[in-house]
């Protein structure tokens, strides 16, 4: 979409009739003006496959939705970085749907609003709740896992005391459980709602939920064309935080970069995600628009390999890519800077229980050729690596040098792009050879990180297919003491852990990278959120 066709498209009319929706042209009379001032207007490379946070494959861009859209019983506060921007803060619970709750030692007692409503004006009660819950923890697949990594695993541990009272008993000690409730997969759905839509075949609707919001957030989506933009209204009944200042949020899917960098540029943009790590520091330096750039909280992209299959069930195949990597390269070429080395530690024992940190390899390719021919690969073989293309302004240039350093060891690897929306369907398969592929952990701990990416149970973002009992008991072992604050055992476990991924090198992580976000100056009001998405509801414009 190129300046011409994205102020053309900017009327928001294409699709009026059939949704009943009306909104402003961009920008031309004063009542639009006026309507601009109040309508957010973001661009990205790629935008959500699936608007509910419990369906198969969801993408991250989903995870926008799902925040905006639906409540969870609480939230996390904010804190100022030392940089001055402003970020969630992992170590603050705040209320949200739940205006407070009691902790005991074997459970959690929330008390609702008791002015709550869903977008369609039904009351939201308690059975709600239960029933978002129990769906979280049934449907399997991401959401499943994603509550099971804060222990909360049964139906039978979420109890409707009362219309406004919800219980969740607890069936183990986990300092995960409490942050766990305050991400993106336990949001509250209009049950009432979304059973009338259901099916045999699709017993928690899934497919209706899949093309319509059924929560009662801050925002609601009004207009949704995949791959082309999203609309989103303001729910003017939301009781549970202070009413946004935005009226309307447009959300329009860009797939060219230089596209995307001159909207905002011009100012024809508010917003402007997924930038090379070029543009973004030089639209910082130009200093035209506002860009901040926080670490990404327990995030690194990595190299990942398919354990289960030749070649890189062999060890020394996956050491022989750890050293082949052009990693400078890389940093210099494709991040300009902005991301976190994780390589050339020197050693791959570690001493300290902290996710995540620099690994021991270093570009080597006289040791990488070594170890190939050790592995029974002299001349090497043929291969593919694959990338997500909804990300293709870091992946591509990444994998293109990653190409070229593998072809000095004999790895002739053919690129497969794959597109955004199919790309979370391609990983859970476990088929891909050889990834390039990014992952950060919603909770900021080290044994969340490692309970998703190298735990046996091999959920999702196990992308590799890596299972070691030894490193289960780790990460399991890591967990209780966690919990019954025995930190002696838990650094032992962490470091524990972290050494074997090192040491079987299933993914060979690159760097920590920034989440970068380029903005019209006027703009106020952004956040750094662990999910790495936008909350419209901070959000002001002059």
């Amino acid at each position: 979409m190129n300046r011409r066709e994205f102020l053309k498209s900017a009327t928001v009319l294409s699709s009026a009739a059939a949704t009943g929706v009306t909104a402003p042209a961009v920008w031309s009379s004063a009542s639009a003006q006026s309507a601009r001032q109040e309508t957010l207007l973001l661009v990205s490379e790629s935008g959500p496959n699936n608007l509910d946070i419990h369906g198969v494959g969801t993408n991250r861009p989903g995870y926008e939705v799902a925040w905006n859209c639906y409540d969870r019983l609480m939230s996390y506060g904010s804190k100022t970085l030392p940089d001055g921007s402003a970020s969630y803060d992992r170590d603050k619970l705040v209320p949200e749907l739940a205006e407070e709750w009691s902790l005991s030692e074997g459970s959690v007692t929330f008390k609702l609003r008791k002015d709550a409503k869903f977008h369609d004006g039904t009351a939201v009660t308690a059975q709600d709740v239960k029933w978002s819950f129990d769906r979280a923890v049934t449907v399997g697949g991401f959401p499943t896992f994603q509550m099971k990594a804060g222990s909360l695993e049964k139906p039978e541990q979420f109890v409707a005391v009362d219309d406004h009272t919800f219980r969740v008993d607890f069936i183990r000690p986990d300092r995960l459980t409490m942050p766990d409730l305050a991400v993106i997969v336990p949001s509250i759905f209009n049950s009432k709602l979304v059973k009338s839509k259901a099916t045999e075949a699709d017993p928690w609707g899934l497919e209706y939920t899949k093309q319509n919001t059924a929560g009662g957030g801050a925002y609601k989506v009004s207009k949704w064309q995949s791959g082309t933009e999203v609309v989103f209204e303001r729910n003017d009944a939301w009781t549970c935080g202070p009413m946004p200042a935005l009226k309307r949020v447009v959300w329009r899917m860009v797939p060219s970069a230089g596209n995307r960098r001159a909207l905002i540029e011009r100012g024809d943009a508010d917003i402007s995600f997924d930038l090379p790590a070029k543009d973004f520091v030089e639209l910082d330096k130009a200093g035209k628009v506002k860009v901040v750039s926080n670490p990404i909280s327990n995030g690194i992209q990595y190299i990942g390999m398919n354990v289960n299959k030749p070649p890189f069930n062999k060890l020394e195949v996956r050491q022989a890519v750890a050293y082949a990597i052009p990693y400078q390269k890389i940093m210099d070429a494709v991040m300009f800077g902005l991301g976190k080395p994780l390589f050339g530690a020197g050693s791959n024992k570690v001493s300290d229980p902290v996710w995540p940190q620099p690994h021991g390899y270093a570009t080597d390719i006289a040791k990488a050729k070594e170890l190939m021919a050790k592995a029974g690969y002299p001349d090497g073989f043929e291969t593919t690596l694959s990338f997500d293309l909804g990300s293709a302004a870091v992946n591509e240039p990444l994998c293109t040098l990653l190409q070229e350093s593998l072809a000095q060891i004999g790895i002739k690897a053919s690129l497969n792009k794959i597109p955004g929306a199919n790309w979370r369907g391609e990983l859970i398969k476990k088929e891909l050879p050889l990834i390039a592929n990014f992952f950060s952990g919603w909770l900021d701990y080290p044994e969340y990180f490692f309970f998703w990416c190298y735990h046996g149970q091999n959920a999702l973002f196990n992308t590799m297919g890596y299972k070691n009992p030894e490193m289960d008991k780790l990460i399991d072992g890591a967990r209780s003491a966690a919990a019954t604050n025995d930190w002696a055992v838990y650094k032992d476990d962490v470091n524990g852990f972290i050494d074997i991924a090192f040491t079987d090198v299933p993914r060979v992580p690159l760097y920590q990278p920034y989440l970068s976000v380029a903005m019209q100056k006027q703009i106020t009001g952004y956040q750094y959120w662990f999910h790495r998405q936008l909350d419209y509801r901070t959000l002001k414009k002059g």
